[in-house]
């Protein structure tokens, strides 16, 4: 039996970045429908939507292909919308691609969130102990190392935007590698397995990344 796989992204479809890595990982014949929760902005619109602070700032790639800051407000605004629409296109498994925490939102019954598995994998392996966080934007370290703050952890943070070049990354692994970290968690859907690659040059501890993370438990539930 087919089964249909429905992704929402902070920003505007097409991601096929996003879906072709999720659909990797997904069994044979697998549908995958993607939806944004900006769809039917405008460039303009869509750069309207500014953060009110580092708490509010989100991050993601427009159609793949322009780096933007958005407010994370305006985002959970419309994603009930975008979740409504791929139930009514028949997905049996719903994702959200980001890796922010979200406040309980319509239509988000059973749906699943990349932050939980990222979170999940990187308490059972590392208890406690020095992380290292990749992070896409400056302005985020503050509040994401907050948010993976908890008992007998130590968060270090580096930023680096997904669009990053090799050399970057390198340069950043190596800033990152000096505060010597237990275990590297990526914080962002659209860092990629090229990009994870340019990292690990620089590191000698396992790096989590999201997107693949997140699409081996999808594996699990469309299997």
């Amino acid at each position: 039996m087919t089964r249909t796989l429905g992704i929402v992204t902070v920003g505007q479809a097409p991601r096929d970045d996003i879906a072709a890595l999720f659909a990797a990982h997904a069994p044979a014949g697998t549908k995958v429908v993607l939806r944004g929760a900006l769809d039917g902005l405008s460039d303009d619109e869509v750069d309207r939507l500014q953060p009110e602070n580092g708490a509010d700032t989100l991050y993601t790639r427009l159609r793949g292909v322009r780096d933007v800051r958005l407010s994370k407000k305006a985002v959970t605004v419309r994603s009930p919308a975008a979740l409504a629409k791929l139930r009514d296109d028949g997905c049996d498994v719903l994702v959200y691609a980001c890796t922010g925490e979200f406040p309980p939102m319509v239509n988000d019954e059973g749906v699943l969130f990349p932050s939980r598995v990222l979170n999940g994998l990187a308490t059972g392996l590392l208890p406690q102990g020095r992380l290292g966080l990749l992070v896409p934007l400056v302005e985020q370290s503050e509040k994401l190392a907050s948010k993976w703050a908890r008992p007998g952890l130590e968060v270090v943070v580096e930023a680096l935007a997904p669009s990053a070049g090799a050399d970057e990354a390198v340069v950043v692994g190596r800033r990152l590698a000096a505060q010597r970290p237990d275990l590297v968690a990526m914080d962002c859907m659209s860092y990629t397995p090229q990009t994870k690659g340019w990292i690990k040059q620089t590191l000698d501890v396992p790096a989590l990344l999201a997107i693949t993370a997140t699409g081996r438990v999808l594996r699990e539930m469309l299997d």
